[in-house]
Formats: structure tokens, C-alpha cells, sequence
């Protein structure tokens, strides 16, 4: 039900995702307009947790050329994330502990419409992790590749 936006696949393909996460995004003037024109970006946005508050950095979504040209934020911009204290809490215990990274995986519209952004807790790969991870992807499309053929 949901549609899709923006995903950022090379996550995937850098961490291990431990676990997900919807949140809120704190947006101002004609960004949510741009997100829903797919005018966003997520390859290199990462989360940090500043004084009890996410923050998503490096996300970068265009300015739209019909919206007031007045006003117009940065693109990059330092976006606050809508989370409840204790999943806040939850996240920012385990990057101290554990050493792992909070990033960004896609941004979606739910089933109210409203624009959410989905975290994950990550760990990073090591490059035989990433090239296992390669051979588990060639494998499956050509597994795809035969059974399309039957």
C-alpha cells in the first residue's frame, strides 16, 4: 500500500541490517512536495543522535523549479527525526555499546500519506562479506533466470 520513493541500495550492500525502524520526518516549505516528486536522495545520509534528538544528515532533496524561489532551504540540510523516547533510547544505547551506525534505508508514504523514513541499525561488512553477498545475489537471479524458463 505504501510507495516507495527513495531507497538507498547501497546500504545494503555496505552493513548488515539488524534491525529497522519507521520514522518521522521534521520537513519544512516544499520538501514533502519534492519527496513526492522523487526528487530525494539517500546515498551518502547517515543518523546521529544529538543531545536526545535523531538527526538525518546528508539527505539531499532538490528544490522544486515550480515552488517559490523566496524561500528555499538547503538541500543537505540537518533533518530532525520523529521517534518515541524509548526507541531513541533503544538506538543510542547499542551505537554507544556495540560500535554500530544508524543509517537511513528508504523514504516511503504510508497508508495515511504521511512522508516516513525507514532506519536501520547497521553493522559494517568486511569485503569477503560484500562478495559473499554478490555470489548470494548471482545465484538467486539465476535460479530466477531457470524457473522462468519452466
Amino acid at each position: 500500500m505504501s510507495k516507495t520513493y527513495a531507497s538507498n541500495k547501497k546500504a545494503y550492500h555496505e552493513y548488515h541490517i539488524l534491525e529497522k525502524l519507521e520514522a518521522g520526518l521534521s520537513l519544512v516549505g516544499s520538501e514533502a512536495k519534492a519527496i513526492r516528486s522523487a526528487r530525494v536522495n539517500l546515498k551518502d545520509s547517515f543518523v546521529r543522535i544529538i543531545n536526545g534528538e535523531a538527526f538525518v544528515f546528508n539527505m539531499h532533496i532538490s528544490h522544486l523549479s515550480t515552488a517559490v524561489a523566496a524561500y528555499k532551504p538547503s538541500e543537505t540540510r540537518d533533518r530532525r527525526l520523529l521517534l518515541h523516547k524509548k526507541q531513541l533510547l533503544k538506538f543510542s544505547q547499542k551505537v554507544k555499546e556495540d560500535g554500530l551506525t544508524i543509517i537511513p534505508l528508504s523514504v516511503y508514504a504510508n497508508d495515511r500519506n504521511k512522508i516516513k523514513l525507514e532506519i536501520g541499525l547497521a553493522k559494517g561488512k568486511q569485503q569477503h562479506d560484500k562478495r559473499e553477498s554478490l555470489k548470494e545475489k548471482d545465484a538467486k537471479l539465476e535460479i530466477a533466470r531457470a524457473m522462468k524458463n519452466y
